[in-house]
């Protein structure tokens, strides 16, 4: 079952998926939403049933994160956070770690977009992916909190399973998944190779560099300074050659 919040735009596509999953356990929501939408909550509340269970959030950003500290006041429902969970004002009722196995979902650690991302993966091969793959874009990964070598090495790892649906955090169910992943994958280290390319005979800022990039296949039709720096960091961190970079 599935409710979208209220905040539709370039980055949320439609808005931010709520699904409300059933388990051996009872009934869970994975990512509540925005706290301003009140229809989605009250839509919320009303699909959990006599058997509510619990709270899981893939990562602690706002549209998927924000309504679950009211969710959990009006329903006495425990939630459930990464163990890199940032957000000191909130304590949560059990931080879950990579592997760790809840109401028959297998928690999988996914950083990159941010440290505390988390994908649920369910014994069916559906795996509920947050902002880590979504159907429709390629995810932002920036800073302060996104890490570019996680993402890319993340993307390999669910390339390597054996899901056959994706459940994002925006946009439509992703069948299929692993040769959609592999673009999103080819495309990061293409776009790599030419920043590099461009770098290694032409010191230049990010800001600068960033303006030759402008064509993306997924989606967006810009590339982020942000992202052109996360790409730089991670190709500096393996190669100490780069080292006439100006990264202003």
């Amino acid at each position: 079952m599935t409710d979208v919040t209220n905040n539709p735009g370039e980055m949320t596509y439609h808005g931010t998926n709520t699904y409300i999953v059933d388990t051996s356990e009872g009934r869970f929501i994975i990512d509540s939403g925005r706290v301003e939408d009140s229809l989605h909550l009250d839509a919320i509340i009303d699909s959990l049933g006599p058997n509510p269970a619990g709270i899981l959030v893939t990562h602690h950003h706002s549209d998927h994160f924000g309504a679950a500290p009211i969710l959990r006041e009006r329903t006495g429902l425990p939630v459930y956070v990464s163990q890199a969970f940032p957000d000191d004002a909130f304590q949560p009722d059990a931080f879950l770690e990579d592997g760790e196995v809840i109401a028959g979902l297998t928690v999988l650690h996914t950083p990159g977009h941010v440290s505390d991302h988390l994908c649920f993966a369910r014994p069916d091969r559906v795996l509920f992916t947050g902002d880590h793959i979504m159907s429709w874009n390629s995810s932002i990964v920036s800073p302060p909190d996104g890490n570019m070598h996680d993402y890319c090495a993340h993307l390999k790892r669910l390339i390597e399973r054996d899901d056959k649906i994706c459940l994002p955090g925006h946009g439509p169910v992703l069948p299929h998944p692993q040769p959609y992943a592999k673009k999103l994958l080819a495309n990061r280290m293409r776009r790599e190779a030419e920043i590099l390319e461009h770098l290694a005979d032409t010191p230049d800022t990010v800001k600068n560099t960033a303006a030759l990039f402008t064509r993306n296949p997924i989606r967006i039709l810009r590339w982020p300074p942000n992202e052109m720096l996360r790409h730089i960091l991670k190709s500096f961190s393996q190669n100490r050659e780069w080292h006439r970079m100006e990264i202003s």
